[in-house]
């Protein structure tokens, strides 16, 4: 399973970088004004640096919702960088440019994707990756792992070569689940990455071994 870190903060991303685990690099709209970045110039710049830092994917998100818009703007976004991947919503529009992009040799991430039926529809317009939003649809009162199952279940029937991208992850136990339900890349913050090398026996093992070695020095 590759490792997205989803993000717009340089610090958070270099340190992701620097375990050697990173694959690539998930942000949007919402992430970029968080880190104070306006106008879309800056933000344009700031993909760029992105991509720059990380060897990886970059999606890189569209504002627009009319498929004219939608494909304008991801032209522009997809000439930044070769490593740029357009992010495009689930919706009609969106779906109408999916296809378009996939035809003229533009690689897309499908966000907000929250149904198989919405899965298949990605797929089927040529997306590269289907972004099902996890703790979204945990919040809602369904199940997103039970989510991540079916629609690896059936782009494996289906021959479909979109992978699934887990995203909305708020946890290290997120992750696990999401690789053990056959997702092909998780986006995650630093903190859950981070979470994965955390366990008490570690801590108490790494502790002993300090002790003892202290006997011999």
């Amino acid at each position: 399973m590759k490792f997205f870190i989803d993000t717009a903060n340089l610090a958070q991303i270099k340190e992701a970088n620097e375990l050697g685990i990173l694959d690539g690099v998930t942000t949007n709209p919402s992430l970029m004004a968080k880190e104070g970045i306006k106008g879309s110039d800056a933000v344009f710049n700031h993909y760029k640096t992105i991509c720059e830092m990380v060897d990886g994917d970059i999606s890189a998100e569209v504002i627009s919702t009319d498929f004219k818009e939608i494909v304008e703007e991801g032209k522009k976004l997809a000439a930044i960088h070769p490593n740029i991947v357009v992010k495009v919503p689930m919706i009609k529009d969106g779906v109408k440019a999916l296809k378009w992009f996939t035809d003229n040799g533009i690689r897309t991430n499908c966000t907000l994707v929250f149904s198989a039926g919405q899965a298949i529809l990605a797929a089927k317009a040529g997306a590269t990756y289907v972004s099902p939003f996890i703790g979204r649809i945990d919040d809602s009162g369904w199940d997103g792992m039970e989510l991540i199952g079916q629609m690896a279940h059936i782009y494996q029937l289906q021959g479909y070569k979109t992978e699934i991208l887990a995203a909305s992850i708020r946890s290290a136990l997120h992750i696990v689940k999401a690789a053990e339900m056959g997702a092909d890349v998780c986006t995650c913050p630093l903190e859950s990455i981070l979470g994965l090398l955390k366990h008490p026996l570690t801590d108490l093992g790494l502790a002993k071994f300090l002790e003892d070695a202290k006997k011999f020095s």
